[in-house]
């Protein structure tokens, strides 16, 4: 009966046990392989030399601090994220979205600010592997945005179709291009804030009730034919509310004249499927400039005069142009009171906003 006992518990080996039915102390020998072990008994044993390796695992890992595997500049850091960031700025790294996040902020209202890196092992939901994996995207995000060098994120969102930073970093020149419902500018302007090309085309056949697609193809190819080649085509996005009816024939025409200019300039898309020819909203580079009340855009045409002004006066002028254009430039815009030249200033606000915003700020 007791090597039965013995058998089930699994002793293999001299054992001492206390028997229940005489009192006394039993020394018995039952020499039996783990072959013949019980088969629930041999799968416990191997649970345990499981757990038993992975508690080796852990203490390997716990044998220095989380604070130990990072630079002194790499825990400031991570340290000003996580005793500055709000739950939202929190959640954009890719580990702490959710309840992490939210675990974070609580631990600091109640026990204030982190004192190093292993202090996150205090917080809920962090184990030793999780919390160097948070430090590690941390880092990781905060180089991605050195590198993009803080392009304001409604920036990004104001150009479509989305352009990659790498793109933006290779780009050295771009044409910026405005349409009205009678004239259509251009600005061809390098990474180097040097305007190369500034000038606008009357379009009298636009908006006629007899003016049919055709007439569009031939008037917009005639100017595709004189833009210059460049790294990106700008094209203005006015964003007109397309809810009043009595706005539908200029949405209709503004829409007409955007797919007109991505058909002709896309010339390669088919091939490599990267987009030469972005929209950026008009409401942006107001923005940008500051020439938004509201929700609307006022003129910009004395912001480009005092711009062209700048150019002649100024030893490092915010933008220049080749052979001494400004002048001429400044006079026609000076000259032409009666002619609001709103495209063609609109063209140059847009070209300097696109290549300040997003080309210089993306060099390495």
């Amino acid at each position: 009966m007791l090597q039965l006992i013995l058998l089930l518990i699994g002793w293999n080996d001299l054992r001492v046990m206390d028997t229940l039915f005489s009192g006394r102390r039993c020394f018995l020998q039952v020499p039996f392989t783990s072959s013949q072990l019980p088969q629930c008994h041999r799968k416990s044993t191997s649970i345990m030399q499981e757990d038993s390796a992975l508690a080796v695992e852990h203490l390997k890992e716990t044998a220095h601090t989380i604070d130990d595997l990072f630079s002194s500049e790499q825990r400031s850091a991570v340290l000003q994220l996580l005793n500055s960031g709000s739950r939202e700025e929190l959640s954009t790294v890719k580990l702490l979205r959710g309840r992490k996040s939210a675990n974070i902020v609580e631990y600091r209202n109640k026990h204030g600010p982190f004192r190093d890196l292993h202090t996150l092992l205090e917080v809920p939901l962090f184990q030793h592997k999780t919390a160097v994996n948070v430090c590690n995207f941390i880092l990781t995000k905060d180089e991605t945005k050195e590198r993009k060098t803080n392009i304001p994120v409604w920036a990004m969102r104001c150009i479509t179709p989305p352009i990659k930073a790498e793109r933006l970093e290779n780009a050295n020149s771009i044409v910026s291009v405005v349409f009205g419902t009678h004239k259509i500018a251009w600005t061809h302007i390098t990474r180097n804030m040097v305007v190369h090309d500034w000038r606008q085309q009357a379009c009298t056949k636009f908006m006629k009730k007899t003016c049919m697609p055709s007439v569009y193809f031939e008037q917009i190819s005639s100017i595709v034919s004189n833009l210059p080649e460049a790294d990106f085509y700008v094209l203005e996005k006015c964003g007109l509310p397309c809810q009043n009816p009595s706005l539908f024939p200029v949405v209709l025409h503004f829409c007409k004249v955007e797919t007109m200019f991505y058909a002709l300039l896309n010339k390669t898309f088919a091939q490599d499927r990267q987009h030469k020819v972005v929209s950026m909203a008009r409401s942006a580079v107001g923005k940008y400039f500051g020439l938004m009340i509201g929700e609307t855009r006022t003129s910009g045409i004395e912001l480009v005069k005092q711009l062209l002004s700048e150019t002649v006066i100024q030893d490092k002028p915010r933008v220049s142009f080749v052979n001494g254009q400004a002048i001429n430039y400044r006079h026609m815009l000076s000259a032409n009171k009666h002619r609001r030249e709103e495209e063609l200033c609109d063209s140059l606000l847009q070209a300097v906003a696109f290549t300040e915003l997003l080309i210089q700020n993306t060099a390495a």
